[in-house]
């Protein structure tokens, strides 16, 4: 049976009171896209140190930092008409950032949070960027009590690790789960079809609505943006994904900056070779690796002098690099060894 992948944000349509609609975007997993991540340094902040131990200090300590967001759409051309999705997010910075997911304020005309002691404060959107399903908010007006997460590394996650998931799964502010780390360097496939590389995954339960919430190391500490569960009924199954807290810092300062988020754009399909090494597949006419004179078939062995093993690996790099950057890719055509060097382009919407 096909595997889907679900955005779990909670739809409601505006004529509808007390329900909760089921996600209407299902989207088939595809890991053959190559991405590439813009390199930028973060500022974290750190807040109060939180007790280890127990779920519950990590959720006493974190819950303040943690919000739910409701955001309206206005459809053109219907009076009273739109939908209200609402989602979860968590507290950036001490001027008011909040980061959330794409998707759940997707086309929105007006964005609220609300805090866990019913505290409700409208928000602007400061950026968004499909690629990572990352989007980041400025409050309106900053509470003086305003407590933003501590920020971990996904990294430094082990498989089997605990981890704690906080949002508003269909609508339900404040609820907390948990479970573990299932796997890490998962692929995930993002709102605009590129591939979102490094996903956490969790059985923490995760459900429509947790979208954008924060998921926690066991100090309570941000490793991870919930955003996509895998299941074959819409609903929890114990195959949850988060964006990883890297990821995130990179975008979220590129969004502060008030640019578009740039990524390096190779501008092929990726496969494993036999034997090792990234397999071309596709070479995209008129991108960086067409131009470079790269063909389908080559296999990919070396980047900069660094082996490369697989796809992933190729992906990694690229992702590891800007737009402008000039790489030297080692290439096996026709069972002879050549360099090529390739000026990475910046990657289309």
């Amino acid at each position: 049976m096909k595997r889907f992948v679900v955005p779990f944000v909670a739809l409601l349509a505006a004529a509808v009171i007390g329900g909760v609609a089921s996600v209407g975007l299902w989207e088939a997993v595809d890991d053959d896209t190559a991405p590439a991540a813009a390199a930028a340094t973060a500022t974290v902040n750190r807040p109060v140190a939180v007790k280890s131990g127990s779920v519950a200090d990590i959720y006493e300590q974190t819950i303040p930092g943690v919000v739910e967001i409701t955001a309206q759409s206005a459809a053109s051309g219907q009076p009273g008409g739109g939908a209200t999705a609402t989602g979860s997010g968590w507290v950036l910075d001490s001027e008011g950032h909040i980061v959330t997911n794409q998707h759940v304020v997707d086309g929105a005309s007006e964005v609220s949070v609300k805090f866990h002691d019913g505290t409700e404060v409208q928000a602007d959107v400061v950026g968004t960027d499909p690629s990572s399903d990352v989007a980041l908010l400025k409050l309106t007006e900053v509470p003086d009590d305003l407590q933003p997460l501590e920020r971990g590394s996904s990294e430094s996650l082990r498989i089997g690790d605990p981890v704690v998931a906080i949002g508003s799964p269909f609508g339900l502010e404040g609820t907390v789960t948990a479970g573990i780390v299932s796997a890490k360097n998962r692929q995930l496939q993002a709102p605009n079809s590129y591939t979102i590389d490094g996903a956490i995954q969790t059985d923490a339960a995760l459900n429509h609505g947790n979208s954008g919430g924060p998921l926690l190391d066991f100090e309570g500490r941000v490793v991870g943006m919930n955003s996509q569960i895998a299941s074959e009924s819409g609903g929890n199954v114990g195959i949850g994904y988060a964006v990883p807290i890297e990821t995130i810092e990179r975008v979220v300062e590129q969004l502060k900056s008030g640019g578009a988020v740039a990524y390096a754009y190779l501008g092929v399909q990726l496969g494993d070779a036999q034997g090792g090494g990234a397999q071309i597949g596709e070479v995209r006419s008129g991108a960086p690796a067409d131009d470079a004179g790269l063909e389908s078939g080559d296999v990919v062995t070396k980047l900069d002098g660094d082996e490369i093993n697989d796809g992933d690996d190729l992906r990694g790099a690229i992702a590891a690099h800007k737009p402008g950057d000039k790489v030297e890719l080692t290439i096996e055509r026709d069972g002879e060894t050549q360099t090529i060097t390739v000026t990475l382009g910046t990657r289309p919407s």
